[in-house]
């Protein structure tokens, strides 16, 4: 029997159950008519449901917007708000602006690249105390293996100001007793008692969250995708309000140069003939 190659076996086809257009006559989202049955829905719901198959509550939305607005800083000396902003100085598109800011958002340590590991880890977490087994286990294997464990500590601050807003919100929509909110504080109980001295921060708030709603790892960092566009905007706009290359110059009076010396035009300069 011959075999065929997966690249024949797809050619001149697209098998999707997410959906698709019938231009002219309607758009098909996750099975269902998207102008029929999903024209009011609320555009993160709608977002998170095309990333997980899964409807949500008003509460758990109204924290999942919350989680993005929480972090939502105009400041253009944000790493990534700062290329949104360079390039609103450049005059380049705003389009082009905040792709290339969300693009930097994926930082290791600052931005989405933490999410992932983050989450993982709470939910082992959970799984540990659940289980009754050793959480004191469980943080040491982590550091171990990483040196760090995702969602605790900060590089710039002791501690996290978006943490005490977050978790009223979440007192006051009834979602703060899950399993994985629980386990997340209990960590950064044990890692404030032991010699470690790490707080939580905003990572492992936010995935445990979505941990209880039932994201997976990589569904929770697909979800952080935007968390930080709200605030790229104003900086793009504020640059580009101003003198173009006014963000944050330089003056060469404040590099330090060890190179070559300055040379007076012509001088070493060979003329042909001569």
């Amino acid at each position: 029997m011959t075999r065929i190659s997966p690249l024949e076996e797809h050619a001149g086809r697209l098998r999707t159950r997410m959906g698709g257009a019938f231009v002219g006559q309607r758009a098909v989202f996750r099975g269902h008519d998207l102008h029929a049955e999903l024209a009011d829905m609320d555009w993160l719901a709608l977002y998170v449901f095309g990333i997980t198959g899964q409807r949500y509550t008003p509460a758990q939305i109204k924290v999942l917007h919350a989680i993005w607005v929480c972090t939502s800083y105009p400041d253009a000396r944000i790493w990534n708000n700062r290329v949104a902003a360079l390039a609103g100085s450049a005059r380049s598109s705003g389009t082009l602006a905040v792709a290339a800011a969300l693009a930097v958002s994926e930082a290791e340590i600052y931005g989405r690249g933490i999410d992932i590991r983050a989450a993982s880890f709470i939910q082992r977490a959970q799984q540990v105390i659940a289980s009754g087994s050793s959480l004191d286990d469980c943080v040491r294997d982590e550091l171990k293996r990483h040196r760090a464990i995702a969602g605790y500590g900060r590089p710039i601050a002791a501690g996290d100001e978006r943490i005490a807003p977050m978790l009223r919100l979440v007192e006051r929509e009834g979602l703060a007793g899950g399993a994985h909110v629980q386990a997340a504080l209990a960590v950064e109980k044990h890692l404030q008692e032991g010699r470690w001295r790490l707080r939580m921060n905003y990572a492992a708030l936010t995935a445990a969250l979505t941990s209880d709603m039932g994201f997976t790892p990589r569904q929770h960092y697909q979800y952080g995708f935007p968390a930080f566009l709200a605030g790229m905007q104003p900086c793009y706009i504020e640059a580009s309000e101003q003198p173009a290359g006014a963000l944050l110059p330089l003056a060469c009076d404040n590099v330090t140069y060890e190179g070559h010396a300055p040379r007076t035009w012509g001088e070493g300069l060979v003329v042909p003939g001569q």
